[in-house]
């Protein structure tokens, strides 16, 4: 059996029997090298020589998470969280609660949308806004698996259709230049237009989790007094809040001029202790305590890596895509759902849409183009199998994020309540739609 196939089946059997996370990254790492031909030492060797690939992004994760702790140190979050309490008591008053829930929710997603493309911070907003909001969502009964489905849309759709941020990244440094490189001819279309399809699936998710699936109330502990009076809200200084809006915007510019998120938050962070918002002595207190918040999205991104780069050395994708070619004998719609299927395996087990693109082009346009399939449908199917298995990966930042803001009190499982929530209710309807979207364009 193909190794993708093995490396990626045994990861996800165990992460949803409740092995850890990275445990799990790491045994079906191992399963797939043996199966993809290496033997014991060579895939160690190669899951060792990935993990470097993922340091970058965990020492982000980690920065990031010292940055929103020492945010939430200006008592900001907490005042947002505090006045959403008061206007969902207003409403309850009013008997309108679910009018609070519906605001609320577009808030997040508009948060997550602007994450992407206007202000790209990506999932750092999460940590951030998320925990001190979660005394609310408990109040409100609000299932947290609702809020997961929400922000992981605005993570990835935003990306996959808006050139712009990340945007511009997915669609056009990535998807397009890979598409031309591999002799597609992109003249006439944009890479957006190629997406819409498929993000119309998504949002139709996104309905169906918000409105039908987790629309019922969930009970949750609730660990922090209630703050159900305009007396409760805790006062923010104006110096704080002027420091903190300086230290954000400071941070964003850092993170455009120079593309890295740690520089970012590591000028944010010091703005904020030379603002005196952090006290000098407590600094460290702080941005630990930040760093343990995310340290395990950290761990998962550096064993994805090295899982990936396993899968990487076998070879096992392109023999995965070429034993498709041989399957489907010039059969146009089996072709296109093949192709995505392989794309959600690919992304599945590396944990990023951005990463396999140049893995599957390579192999997507000269046998999408030689079963005469249109540039345009191409273009959308190598968008759309990049980009399944982002939402629904264990190993993604589209699930980590959400599940490193609900789970601050212990009360979200990344695996139960992010992970296949996110997976039904995005990569289901992807598979359709990135299927139409192939055969009509």
């Amino acid at each position: 059996m193909n190794a993708v196939i093995v490396a990626v089946v045994i990861m996800l059997s165990l992460s949803l029997m409740r092995v850890n996370v990275i445990l799990a990254l790491f045994l079906g790492a191992l399963a797939g090298g043996l199966t993809g031909g290496l033997n014991l030492e060579e895939t160690l060797s190669a899951f060792g020589a990935g993990l470097g690939g993922g340091a970058s992004i965990a020492l982000s994760y980690a920065l990031l998470g010292a940055f929103a702790m020492a945010i939430s140190r200006s008592g900001i979050p907490e005042a947002l969280a505090g006045g959403i309490i008061t206007q969902m008591d207003k409403a309850k008053a009013k008997g309108n609660p679910r009018l609070i829930k519906l605001g609320l929710l577009g808030s997040i997603i508009l948060m997550a949308i602007a994450s992407q493309n206007l202000i790209p911070v990506h999932i750092a907003f999460i940590p951030i806004l998320i925990p001190p909001l979660l005394g609310a969502f408990s109040r409100m009964q609000l299932d947290r698996r609702q809020v997961a489905c929400v922000i992981t849309f605005g993570l990835t759709a935003t990306y996959m259709l808006f050139p712009v941020g990340f945007g511009n990244i997915y669609l056009n440094e990535i998807l397009a230049a890979n598409l031309k490189t591999n002799g597609l001819d992109t003249t006439g279309f944009s890479m957006s237009s190629a997406m819409i399809i498929p993000v119309v699936g998504m949002f139709l998710g996104m309905l169906t989790a918000v409105f039908i699936t987790y629309r019922k109330p969930r009970t949750y502990r609730i660990d922090e007094p209630s703050a159900s009076s305009a007396q409760a809200i805790p006062k923010v200084s104006r110096k704080n809040a002027l420091i903190t809006g300086l230290a954000v915007i400071l941070a964003l510019t850092a993170q455009l001029q120079t593309g890295s998120m740690s520089l970012g938050a590591l000028v944010g962070c010091m703005t904020l202790v030379i603002g005196g918002v952090i006290c000098w002595r407590s600094a460290d207190d702080v941005f630990v305590q930040g760093m343990k918040m995310m340290a395990f999205c950290g761990f998962i991104m550096i064993t994805a890596a090295g899982f990936s780069e396993v899968l990487r050395t076998t070879g096992a994708v392109p023999q995965l895509v070429n034993a498709i070619g041989e399957m489907i004998q010039g059969n146009k719609g089996l072709a296109a759902f093949m192709m995505l299927l392989v794309g959600l395996l690919v992304t599945m087990g590396i944990g990023s849409s951005f990463s396999t693109v140049p893995i599957i082009a390579t192999l997507y346009v000269p046998l999408g183009l030689s079963l005469g399939f249109s540039p345009l449908a191409v273009a959308a199917l190598v968008g759309t199998s990049g980009a399944l298995g982002d939402a629904g990966s264990p190993a993604s930042d589209s699930t980590i994020g959400p599940t490193a803001g609900l789970n601050a009190d212990g009360q979200h499982d990344h695996i139960r309540d992010s992970v296949i929530p996110t997976f039904i209710h995005y990569n289901l309807p992807l598979l359709v739609f990135g299927w139409v979207a192939a055969m009509i364009l």
